[in-house]
C-alpha cells in the first residue's frame, strides 16, 4: 500500500514537472522565409577638371 501512495506521488510529479518544463522554456520563433534588407546604392559624384580648378588656389608660380 504505501509503495502504491510512493509512485503514484512520484509519477504525478514528474508529470508536473514536464509540464512546466514543456511550457515555461523561452522558444524562439523561426522564420520560414527570409527577408532580404533595403540595400540603397549611392552613386559616386564626379569631379570634372574645371570644377577641379576653380577650387584650387593659386601658388604663383
Amino acid at each position: 500500500m504505501l509503495t502504491t501512495i510512493t509512485l503514484i506521488f512520484s509519477f504525478l510529479v514528474a508529470l508536473i514537472f514536464f509540464l512546466l518544463l514543456k511550457f515555461s522554456c523561452n522558444k524562439t520563433i523561426q522564420r520560414k522565409s527570409t527577408e532580404k534588407p533595403l540595400v540603397i546604392e549611392k552613386r559616386p559624384t564626379v569631379v570634372t577638371t574645371p570644377q577641379l580648378s576653380n577650387q584650387l588656389a593659386q601658388t604663383g608660380s
